[in-house]
């Protein structure tokens, strides 16, 4: 296991920005990852796990500690049945080609999150999702390292807790557990409506009346493809904001002033509202802000242009939030980690 000295971060996250890390290392075993994370402790340097960076930010003095790129790739079938198969996927391994292997075994469960960039061991960080599907619905368990208590443990679905975009990973635990696996339960039976919206008009569009989950990859990466800027053309975090998410009160008084308002009931007196619908009737949809574009088909995503650093990013988020905020009376939150 090979350390490295001043890395420059920005060439390891999609969005190009950042200083270099004092110490990086790549890991591929579960014993490199232990001894990684052991010889920071004992020297009394923080450490912090990255995928494929597609979900990190890095300020512009860096990070001084030691960054461990997990590259600890497999699967392993662990159960089938008539009904399902179980799959154990290791944390390194590209998260689309989970979900392509997947598709192909006719498996249902991750189809529509195809095409999110990232690694399998950062799914359950910020609860992955989009149309319709997140990693909270199909993950049984993970198996992780936890370096708090030093030694492997299992962590079941409850343990995790799950919410919107998030769990004990990025919220009361961040940092604590280092993920080595994941273990996912996905199912024989075909799709069956209703199918987001988005999708079922492109269904409608292709007349795709039944529909596999090949139709439904095929679908989204489509979409996605339309909305999302390539991060290797353009770069970018995806998702920089999370969708907002208000209580009934609230609620009630937007929808009254904005009857148009697309909105998501989520159950328990809460609605889900399109944070780049509430940016672009803030007028900033595809506006350059400190090098920061906002992305002119999906406002919630920044595409760095020319900004100079973190800073520059920090100025576009702040200006996004505060016109927001004035507009709509909400904080909408980043989705990206820091560090």
């Amino acid at each position: 296991m090979k350390v490295h000295t001043q890395i420059p971060l920005r060439n390891y996250t999609t969005m190009k920005i950042g200083g270099p890390a004092r110490f990086m290392t790549n890991v591929h075993t579960k014993e490199e990852l232990v001894e990684a994370i052991n010889n920071a402790q004992s020297q009394n340097i923080p450490f912090h796990i990255l995928g494929s960076g597609s979900n990190t930010i890095v300020h512009d003095e860096g990070y001084d500690g030691l960054i461990i790129r997990n590259c600890i790739e497999g699967s392993t079938v662990l159960s089938d049945s008539a009904s399902s198969t179980t799959l154990e996927i290791n944390a390194g391994e590209n998260w689309d080609s989970v979900v392509k292997r997947t598709v192909e075994m006719n498996l249902r469960g991750i189809e529509a999150l195809s095409a999110i960039p990232g690694t399998a061991g950062a799914a359950p960080v910020q609860n992955i999702g989009a149309y319709g599907q997140e990693i909270a619905d199909t993950l049984v368990s993970l198996t992780a390292y936890d370096s708090l208590d030093k030694k492997w443990v299992t962590l079941e679905n409850a343990d995790c807790e799950f919410s919107y975009r998030s769990s004990i990973f990025r919220e009361g635990e961040a940092g604590r557990y280092a993920i080595n696996s994941i273990t996912l339960e996905l199912y024989k039976s075909r799709p069956e409506p209703p199918f987001y919206a988005a999708v079922q008009e492109y269904f409608d569009t292709n007349h795709i009346t039944q529909v596999s989950v090949a139709d439904i990859r095929t679908a989204v990466m489509a979409i996605r493809a339309d909305k999302l800027p390539n991060p290797a053309e353009k770069p970018n975090s995806g998702s920089f904001f999370k969708n907002a998410i208000v209580e009934e009160w609230h609620f009630n008084d937007l929808i009254r002033d904005y009857p148009s308002m697309p909105h998501y009931d989520m159950g328990n007196k809460t609605y889900k509202i399109p944070t780049g619908w509430l940016i672009e009737q803030c007028g900033l949809k595809g506006s350059l802000i400190s090098g920061m574009r906002v992305h002119d088909k999906n406002a919630l995503v920044l595409i760095n242009e020319s900004a100079n650093g973190y800073g520059d990013l920090a100025l576009a988020r702040e200006e996004i939030k505060g016109a927001v905020r004035d507009t709509f009376r909400i904080q909408i939150e980043q989705e990206p980690l820091e560090i």
